[in-house]
Formats: C-alpha cells, structure tokens, sequence
C-alpha cells in the first residue's frame, strides 16, 4: 500500500489556503485537506476493518484521499454503477450521493470475488461526492472523499480492507449504517410477497374497472398487494406531468376511489398508490401558488419541482400522501422521483423557509409521510438515509430486460439493509415463449417480484408458470430475500447467484458456469440460462435424490444421483429448477 493520490484533477474544487494532514494506518497511506486545521483519529474494529474520523477545526470541505496497488481487479461496484462495472480512470468525474440520489459506497472487488477494498461515508443526508479510479501514473487505484463536516461530526470514514467476499463486505456496510443512525421499523410481510402493477400493463389508461379486472387473477397466482402507478388522478394520457399535483381521483375512471379500494382489498391484496412527489404540472390549479416556491421548471414534463425547504409545500405534499391512507383506505404508497429533487444549483431559500439545504427539506418532507403503511422508493434514491421512510426499494425501469433486472436487483440487495428489494415490473410479448416467461421471474429470484401483463389474456402454460413461480418465490422468501447472499462475478453482470440459509441453498446460474453441490441438505437450482446442459461442481462425495422440474412446475424426471468430487452434468430445462437433496 502506498501514499495518497494527490494528484490534481481538472473536475476537482480548489481549497481556499488548504491545510493538509497526513498519516498512516492499516498499512494505508492518507492525505487529508481543508480549509480548516484537521485532526485525525483511526481505529480498528477488528483486523482488517479501519475506521477514520477526519475533523476540522470548523465547519469547511474536508476531502480524504488514499490509494491502493491495483493488483487482480477485476471491477469496481457502485451503487450507481449501472451497467458498467469496469475500472473507472481516477481522471472521471466525482460521483455525488446524498439523500435523495445515490449512496456514498463503493469496492474495488479482486479476482475471485475478493473486496481489495471496500468504503464507505457515515454521513447520509448531505452531500458525499467521491472520486475512484485507476491512476495511470502508478499502475494504482486511487479513492478519495470528500464533503462538509463540522467539529461535531467530522469526515466520518469506514474501510474493509479483509479480502472477504465483496457481498459480505457490502453487507457489513449495511449493518455499520444502521448502527450509525438507529433502529428501523420491521418490513411487513406483504412487502416481500408478490405484486402485480399496473404500469406496463396499461400504461395511463388505467381505471377502476380495469384494476378490479386483474385483482382476482392476481390474488390466485400468488400476488398479495397491487401497485396502481400513474393516470389515476387524471383522464390526461400524454405522459407528461402537466397535470400532476392536485392528487384528486378522476371522476371518470376511478369515481368512487374508496369503494374501489375496498373491493381489491376484498380479493386479499394490499393496495397501494402512485405519487410523483416532487411535481406541480403547468395545467393544475395549484400552479400559481406554487410557482414562487420551486426549485426548476422541467419543460420537457411540463411540470416544475416544488421546494421542500418550505413548510407549507411539505404539508401541501404530505397532506395528499396522508389522505389516501387515512381516507382512501390506501395500505401503502408508491413515492416516485424523489431523485428529482437533487436539482445542481437549486436556488437560496426564501424568508419563509425553515431549513437551508434541499437535502434536509427532503427529509423533513418523508417524515410526514404515514409511517405506518407500505412505501416503496425506487433506483437511484437508495441512500440509508431513506430507510425509516419505506418498507421496499425497486429497481430502476428495464423493461423486457432481464439481465440489467437481474444486475440492479442484485446491487439493490447488496446494500439495501432492511428494506425489500422489488425488481422492476415484468412484462412480456403475448406471444412469449413460457419458458421465457419463467427466465425473466429467475432472473428476478432473490428479490419481488411485479408482475405487469394482463393476467386474464395469459395462455394457460403462461399462466402456469406465474402460479408455479411465484409459488416458489412465496414459499422459500426467507431464503432468498433474507438467507446469507452470495452474488459471484459482478464484472460479468452476476452470472450466477447464491442465497442460503438453515440446510438450504438456492442457486440461480444465468450462464454455463457450474454449480457447487453442498455436502449436505437441499439445493435448488433455478435455471436461467438456454443452455440445458448443468454442470455441478462436486465436493464430497455420495448419492443426492435429484428432482427436474420443467419451467411450469411439472416433474420431467426423478433419480439417484451418485456424486463423486469433480463435475456431474444433469440436464435442466431452461426455466426449470432442479432440487437435489442430500
């Protein structure tokens, strides 16, 4: 391990007369700056976990900066990674997080899907930005953080540096958050359970009629709520926002929003509903009202983005949340756009503001929301900070994408604490081979899954495989959303995924890369892959009761296997499932 960085970037902001601090810890090398005298403190938790608390004499930017010998990387994860998962120049841009955009993480992950090193900021509401990448000079990977700190707080720091397994890594992350900013309300059992959504089904044209249509369906395959996203509040179906704010239901397709939402309650599904939060459209009659107290104007939404640092626009915005549980009957509400609110240069607030930062007005604003109903945020808002304010995470809209469905489930899980991660909705072409239809649900497997077709024009072995599926999902959830996570290859997009927990692993391989079999209990193997052709990796050796499912549940064989230490092939459909039993 060898000295900080330290070189200069174009993107990178100067120090007003810098002071700079260096020193040495866990064999690492660290350049601290501020315009402010520093003092440092590191501790370590256990061998090799280090914690750094960085603190100025005042409050000013204090930026930490430390390298590493870029040895056997093989990719750097992000939480806004996306779908690139190489090694980033360090000349990039600096990535920002804050409390409505991003989260401040981020590993170097090594060949075999060892964390080289894995950091994080303990500050999750105000802005973090990092900058990570290759240093062409040196051969090395340089990091550096940096955000406003206080005498108070400090630049509060986090690394594991133990080689473990990058998810365990991330994990530990997860759980340091939580114990850096308190206890989280338990997730209720309907956030991990099934759900249908009405947004890739039917779009705005959405209406009472048309939900009630899919809530019985729904129920009977296995869903136990039903998400009404976008076109209840309006009969306008031009995709924009003009018309988004009043949050009153239209009168023509959902005229009696309270009868209705008792009849799908009746069916046994939660219901929950669609706000764009931070919008007022151009052709709504708040609009005047609202206007002196935005922070942009979006023209291609027609719609503007309201400040919360403004008491009255939080309880404008809060108060339409609030009424559709207390009123309605809502058991949950989907919040969407929050990131939208992270405007770059939003502009100084007013006299009548309560707070300086569109962070913390943001804040403010969530925790009006009714804390005691399902709420669902979405990719990219995936910051801890948000976790006391929602029951599940989504992922961001891939349609008909399985693999980018299947990446950002898996970097949702990763860090996601104790939130449920939805995948996003799945669709599919009425003429969708099943066994297709039962791929996109395994590439989903280890987080919810929504499904958006309509359910009443599925072909009965379409139809099958939902029922077999999302029985699968329903009856092994403890497993798969909460059993020890085990994602292998983040550079090639997660080829294969493990969940295990209490004698059973459940393993979905989405290439032709082999399974490892456990020495005892039960394993499943969910194939997501064309190929038929299903190595095991065998380790010790002796006889497993093997059972192959077709891609709607139908058993296709049922033998003996004798296993001895090296690879067994078995022949699995694609989209079908294999439990071995040992």
């Amino acid at each position: 391990m060898t000295a900080a960085p330290g070189i200069w970037q174009p993107h990178d902001r100067a120090f007003e007369q810098p002071e700079e601090v260096r020193f040495a810890a866990a064999g690492l090398e660290f350049e601290c700056t501020a315009a402010a005298a520093l003092t440092w403190a590191a501790t370590e938790p256990s061998p090799g976990l280090l914690e750094l608390r960085v603190t100025p004499d005042r409050r000013a930017e204090v930026r930490v900066a430390w390298r590493v010998p870029c040895v056997d990387a093989t990719a750097f994860w992000a939480a806004d990674g996306g779908e690139h998962r190489g090694l980033p120049p360090f000349w990039r841009r600096p990535r920002t997080a804050a409390l409505e955009k991003n989260a401040p993480v981020g590993c170097l992950v090594g060949a075999g899907d060892v964390a080289i090193c894995t950091f994080a900021g303990g500050e999750v509401v105000s802005p973090v930005r990092t900058r990570t990448g290759v240093v062409e000079e040196s051969g090395e990977f340089g990091f550096w953080v940096e955000y406003e700190a206080t005498p108070e707080t400090g630049l509060l720091l986090r690394l594991d540096l133990t080689r473990r397994h990058f998810a365990a890594t991330l994990a530990g992350v997860a759980d340091w958050w939580r114990a850096l900013h308190g206890p989280v309300a338990d997730v209720p059992r309907a956030a991990r359970m099934p759900a249908y959504s009405t947004w890739y089904a039917m779009q705005q044209h959405v209406s009472a009629e048309s939900v009630e249509r899919q809530a019985g369906p729904a129920a009977q395959l296995g869903c136990e709520a039903i998400i009404v996203d976008d076109g209840w509040h309006s009969d306008d179906r031009g995709r924009g926002y003009g018309y988004v704010g009043e949050w009153e239901p239209s009168p023509t397709t959902f005229p009696d929003i309270s009868g209705h939402v008792a009849k799908v309650r009746g069916e046994g599904l939660a219901y929950l509903l669609w706000y764009a939060l931070p919008f007022v459209g151009r052709h709504t009659a708040l609009w005047d009202r609202v206007e002196p107290y935005t922070l942009a104007y979006k023209e291609h939404m027609n719609a503007a983005i309201v400040d919360p640092r403004y008491p009255h626009i939080r309880d404008l915005l809060a108060g339409h949340l609030t009424r559709a549980v207390t009123e309605w009957g809502m058991d949950g509400l989907k919040i969407d756009f929050i990131d939208q609110f992270a405007v770059a240069d939003p502009p100084p607030p007013g006299p009548e503001a309560d707070c300086e930062t569109v962070n913390e007005g943001v804040r403010r604003l969530l925790a009006q929301v009714p804390r005691d109903c399902l709420v669902e945020l979405r990719q990219p808002y995936v910051s801890p900070g948000l976790w006391p304010f929602a029951t599940m995470v989504r992922a961001s809209d891939c349609p008909l994408s399985p693999a980018h469905n299947r990446q950002r489930t898996v970097d949702l899980r990763l860090i996601a604490g104790p939130l449920a991660v939805h995948a996003d909705m799945l669709m599919w072409h009425p003429g969708e081979r099943p066994s297709r239809v039962a791929v996109q649900l395994i590439n989903v497997l280890f987080a919810v899954p929504q499904i958006s077709v309509d359910l009443n024009s599925q072909t009965p072995e379409q139809a099958e495989v939902l029922r077999f599926w999302l029985g699968f999902f329903r009856e092994h959830a403890e497993v798969l959303q909460r059993g020890s996570f085990r994602p292998a290859r983040p550079d090639l997009a997660y080829p294969q995924v493990t969940a295990q927990a209490e004698g059973t692993v459940i393993t979905a391989r989405y290439a032709p890369v082999p399974v490892a079999v456990p020495a005892t209990g039960t394993l499943w193997l969910a194939n997501g892959d064309a190929s038929a052709d299903v190595l095991l990796q065998v380790f010790d050796a002796g006889t497993a009761r093997a059972t192959i499912h077709d891609c709607r549940g139908r058993i296709v064989s049922e033998s003996t296997l004798t296993l001895r230490p090296g690879v067994t092939q078995v022949t699995v459909p694609e989209g079908g499932l294999l439990q071995l039993e040992r």
